[in-house]
């Protein structure tokens, strides 16, 4: 047995606990809603995956396990790619009466917002349609993000991007102005 952070390490990273307190960032590591006891087999299979590129053998599962990364993902305000949210769309729609424990809003990559109910039940399916915009949430000038061209403000108002500076290799968040 080994214990499985429900959305991995990894992935939180790149989906915005970079921009959590290191306080914070611990708390979602030792979440008891983001621990699971797995079979080691299963657990290296998953490595850094997400919805889109893995999901539980046992398709009895899959729909508790999602609506479960959804609430993690919700609670420490990360975001998913649109393939992720394709992935759990998908799959919760064959299960209308999955249980969900809190609700919120998940921001999507990029600039899209799909909620987490604020009722029992899990998420409708939706149509694949272009994302709407939402409200960016505060950012930090200077810290690593994803993907090009993203943008948000920061606390003070100041409009950031999402650039690559001479001789970077990785993004980072820039005044736009």
């Amino acid at each position: 047995m080994q214990i499985d952070h429900v959305v991995a390490l990894m992935d939180a990273w790149q989906s915005g606990a970079l921009q959590l307190t290191q306080s914070r960032r611990e708390q979602m590591a030792n979440d008891p809603l983001n621990l699971l006891a797995v079979d080691g087999h299963s657990n290296e299979q998953k490595g850094a995956g997400n919805a889109a590129t893995w999901l539980p053998a046992s398709k009895g599962y899959r729909c508790a396990y999602l609506a479960r990364q959804i609430m993690v993902k919700a609670k420490y305000e990360l975001w998913v790619t649109a393939a992720e949210r394709d992935a759990m769309a998908h799959i919760l729609s064959a299960c209308p009466t999955q249980q969900t424990a809190t609700a919120g809003a998940i921001t999507l990559m990029p600039n899209a917002v799909g909620s987490v109910p604020s009722t029992t039940k899990a998420p409708a399916p939706t149509k694949s349609a272009a994302p709407k915009e939402s409200t960016p949430q505060a950012v930090h000038p200077g810290s690593y993000c994803t993907p090009e061209g993203a943008r948000g403000v920061t606390t003070k108002g100041t409009a950031m991007r999402c650039t690559l500076g001479s001789g970077e290799s990785r993004v980072r968040r820039r005044s736009a102005g």
